[in-house]
């Protein structure tokens, strides 16, 4: 069975509860549909809620762009565990703000896209950002949430 743990360096106001983070985190990791299908040999992760602060010195350090980031996912290479999905919640509720979506359908969206970089999907040439959205939009659409690309 997956293990997902939540760990949260600060005051954020409204977060989502670790049991919902749990929930778009297990979905991301057992996948709906043909396209991203189950896999119950994959194991644990780590969700870690940050400040901006400690987004920006992540993203310059490991990907050369000095500013805070939505979502940083960090694959690891230890037997039983996937990785750690790297969540600065002030540039998730600030975006979440500014696109006019409702907060935790943001939060879900970033959990999910996290655990698919963790799963080895990318957005990194235009057929690979299309499946990758598709699995997103599948995940999400099973928690009531809109096609966050349509939104835009």
């Amino acid at each position: 069975m997956h293990a997902v743990e939540v760990q949260i360096s600060s005051e954020f106001g409204q977060l989502p509860s670790k049991a919902e983070l749990g929930r778009w985190a297990m979905a991301a990791l057992h996948g709906v549909g043909r396209e991203v299908p189950p896999d119950p040999s994959l194991p644990s992760v780590c969700l870690c809620l940050v400040d901006e602060e400690q987004s920006r010195q992540l993203n310059a350090q490991w990907r050369g762009k000095d500013r805070a980031t939505n979502v940083l996912s960090f694959p690891a290479n230890v037997a039983g565990f996937l990785g750690d999905v790297v969540l600065c919640a002030p540039v998730i509720q600030a975006e979440a703000a500014e696109q006019g979506k409702a907060l935790f359908d943001h939060w879900a969206h970033m959990v999910v896209h996290g655990i698919l970089h963790l799963r080895g999907f990318d957005h990194d040439n235009e057929e690979a950002a299309q499946e990758m959205e598709s699995n997103e939009a599948l995940i999400l659409r099973e928690f009531g949430i809109i096609n966050p690309y349509e939104s835009l």
